[in-house]
């Protein structure tokens, strides 16, 4: 069993395990909740109710959150020529090709998003054992794979996320600081559920959002209700 410290079971037990909140209340709950000695992240996770072993069922993309992140991402860009130059000007952390790859081949994973142009997947599809495991190869689907790698910069840069299905059927997500105001951390979290709806595969049947949780970096989670 985890030990917990003290203040997270303080926090805990301010929230009903039993109960599904509505969103603004579960957000001004976690806002009440004893802080950490940093800012933390908001973040949801979403049971899907696919079967995740199924190919069709997964669900992958990326949306952007009105409101921000209110983080620094690190952004790594496979291109080169006009598209390299533009993506560093964009506000891309690192730059380059075969170069690049034999960089994280080697072991260096300080970047958040990988995005890439598609004439760069002869570098970048070598890389899948690297990068999949830790939900960062690039793909069409999430709009990391782009002709357009300058706009897919700035769009990150400014509070886009990715995300995917784990193994469970979950997604994770940020949806922003603690510090944000309650309406700012709504709006971003209405942002990502409205995107994540719209995904859901032909496929599945019954209710696709199974159950939603919200947490801080290290508090408890509370339940919210929302439907799809």
């Amino acid at each position: 069993m985890v030990k917990r410290s003290k203040r997270y079971e303080a926090s805990r037990l301010r929230l009903d395990r039993d109960k599904q909140y509505e969103p603004r209340e579960a957000l001004g709950l976690l806002k009440d909740l004893p802080a950490a000695k940093f800012d933390e992240n908001v973040d949801i996770v979403v049971r899907l109710g696919i079967d995740p072993r199924k190919t069709d069922q997964l669900v992958r993309g990326a949306v952007s959150l009105p409101k921000g992140l209110g983080k620094s991402v690190k952004i790594v860009v496979f291109a080169e020529g006009d598209k390299a130059e533009a993506a560093s000007a964009a506000g891309a952390d690192e730059v380059g090709s075969g170069d690049l790859a034999q960089k994280i081949q080697d072991g260096w994973m300080d970047f958040d998003v990988v995005i890439a142009s598609p004439d760069m997947m002869k570098h970048v599809g070598k890389l899948g054992k690297v990068l999949g495991p830790q939900g960062k190869m690039p793909s069409p689907k999430s709009g990391t794979v782009t002709p357009d790698v300058a706009k897919a910069v700035s769009e990150f840069k400014a509070g886009k996320v990715e995300f995917r299905t784990d193994s469970g059927g979950n997604v994770h997500a940020p949806l922003g600081k603690r510090s944000f105001p309650i309406e700012d951390l709504e709006s971003n979290l209405s942002a990502f559920l409205d995107h994540l709806s719209s995904l859901r595969p032909p496929a599945v049947k019954g209710n696709f959002f199974r159950k939603i949780s919200l947490s801080t970096t290290m508090g408890p989670g509370a339940w919210i209700s929302y439907g799809a």
